[in-house]
């Protein structure tokens, strides 16, 4: 080849080069298509955070005024609730029960005839109800020492698609003697000293289900009553509540009820109204180890004074421990109606001045477990009583009380411990120990200073069970006029009692069980004048249908 050939042969395959390389960028673009991204799904439910379970004792042995809202402690108390899975919904299986009634019955010494009877037997898929009924009374060895108490519950709820609805009724009479008199100067007929109590009550409230995405919670609840007396006394009471929680976020809800109820008290010449109504906003907080909320209750007392009851409380778990901290302070009315008040001390007169107490507590505590069975809880208290209802027995003929307002302060300690093992055995203890002073009576009358409780669980066999409790008080107060005036100021002997009880089962439908109750036969008196029952024992058998 020529070398003119050849230089021919070089300029065209260079133009045919520079032809393909500016081609090729419109080569690469795809007009006018569409890219599809192709990717395997597995549906995934997202796991919930597993909370850090913590037992907790029974909480000390207080009551708060139910116009109060009951804000739990967040560390302590869970809602473990799952994203729900869409839009399969499948029905609720509700297995039947192996028996849906039982009837208990026994007697024993005292006279004691005992009765004990519940069943669920109507219910359905979205409905279920219960009803029990009882009586048990007995008959002591002083004259006119006789007790009954008889009453039948019966309650219902139905699960609606978006709330829960139920209602209860209570019917219950409760008979008491006044065998506290001198029985060396007279004996009275029993007609005479019989005091009967009669509580007629009826409730219904609902409450949104809700799950983690729901922001609002509400649950109201209304609720009316008659409780009458033998002796020419009655009272009646409407209640409603209307508690609110609406969730901000993960850790910061605000909370808001108004509750009240119209209270009326009537007996011979003696008309009086005991209402109160509150308003009780707030926050609740609940991040990481920090828990607590913070409301105030603005309230109308029954004579129309104005009262503020906070609720502060802050707590905080110890890092790297399952300790608690806790601190506070809480204040809360009691309405002192003639039910709260007879229920505590059945021979309280039924003319008595009406007042309102108001309780403050300041606290500091510790609670958690120690290893895997072992939990205990500790409380400190500053308290601070307006107008505390104490209990006088000074009357002309020695069997009934009266109502004696004190206004006083008191530093106490509490102290809880339990152990449990499975559910083979467990055992617990409460001590509690109050220190009263400043007080505008000489003595806390009839209000013990001392109070210990204890009980044992034991599981022996899947058939056996047997508990026994164990009771002290002590430091209790009255007063004296058997040595005529003026009046001697008297420490009752303090209150030891133990019991027993267990339960067998012979074949699965028919069991027998027994009950010893003060075994160490201690006639103690809790309110002066009159003696306790002492050693008493009733056993029977229970029916499974």
């Amino acid at each position: 080849m020529s070398v003119k050939h050849l230089f021919i042969l070089v300029l065209l395959t260079a133009a045919f080069g520079a032809r393909a390389q500016r081609r090729a960028p419109a080569d690469t673009v795809l007009k006018g298509s569409t890219i599809e991204v192709i990717q395997s799904y597995k549906p995934e439910v997202k796991r919930a955070p597993k909370p850090e379970w913590m037992p907790q004792l029974p909480p000390p042995d207080t009551t708060h005024p139910v116009l109060n809202l009951e804000v739990p402690q967040q560390t302590l108390y869970y809602t473990y609730s799952s994203q729900p899975l869409r839009p399969l919904a499948l029905g609720k299986d509700v297995p039947k029960p192996p028996y849906e009634s039982y009837i208990k019955a026994g007697g024993g010494n005292m006279s004691t005839i005992f009765l004990d009877a519940g069943t669920n037997a109507f219910w359905g898929k979205n409905y279920e109800t219960n009803v029990h009924a009882h009586h048990i009374s007995q008959a002591g060895p002083i004259l006119n020492q006789h007790t009954a108490l008889s009453g039948i519950e019966a309650e219902g709820m139905y699960h609606a698609a978006n709330n829960e609805w139920h209602a209860g009724i209570v019917a219950e009479r409760n008979q008491y003697s006044l065998y506290g008199y001198n029985h060396a100067l007279k004996d009275p007929p029993f007609d005479s000293v019989k005091q009967v109590y009669t509580t007629i009550r009826a409730t219904a409230d609902m409450k949104n289900k809700t799950d983690s995405s729901d922001r609002l919670y509400y649950h109201p609840s209304v609720s009316a009553s008659l409780y009458n007396a033998k002796r020419d006394a009655s009272e009646i009471i409407a209640g409603i509540n209307l508690p609110l929680r609406f969730k901000l976020d993960t850790s910061l809800d605000l909370v808001a009820a108004l509750s009240g109820n119209i209270t009326n008290y009537r007996t011979t010449g003696w008309n009086n109204y005991n209402n109160l109504g509150e308003f009780l906003p707030g926050v609740v907080l609940h991040h990481g180890p920090y828990s607590g909320h913070v409301l105030v209750g603005l309230a109308v007392g029954g004579d129309g004074t104005g009262y503020v009851l906070p609720d502060v409380l802050a707590s905080f778990r110890l890092p790297d421990t399952r300790y608690i901290v806790t601190a506070g302070w809480q204040a809360t009315l009691r309405q002192n109606t003639y039910e709260q008040l007879t229920t505590e001390n059945p021979y309280l007169q039924n003319n008595y001045f009406l007042q309102q107490t108001k309780k403050s507590e300041i606290f500091l505590g510790l609670e958690g477990p120690v290893g895997n069975h072992f939990i205990f809880s500790a409380r400190g208290s500053w308290w601070k009583f307006n107008k505390l209802a104490t209990f006088v027995n000074d009357t002309g003929d020695q069997n009934q009380f009266y109502i004696v307002y004190d206004n006083v302060q008191a530093l106490s300690i509490h102290v809880g411990v339990r152990y449990k093992q499975a559910n083979r055995w467990s055992v617990g203890a409460t001590a509690d120990y109050y220190a009263f002073y400043n007080g505008s009576e000489k003595e806390v009358w009839h209000v013990p200073n001392v109070t210990m409780k204890g009980d044992l669980t034991i599981n022996i066999s899947r058939k056996f069970v047997a508990k026994t409790y164990f009771a002290l008080l002590s430091g209790i107060h009255a007063r004296d006029t058997t040595l005529g005036p003026p009046t001697r100021t008297v420490t009752l002997k303090p209150i030891a009692d133990l019991g027993v009880s267990a339960e067998y089962s012979i074949i699965p439908r028919l069991s027998v069980f027994a009950n010893v109750d003060n075994i160490l036969n201690n006639r103690y008196q809790r309110w002066y004048g009159y003696q306790s029952y002492g050693f008493n024992v009733y056993g029977g058998l229970r029916l499974k249908f």
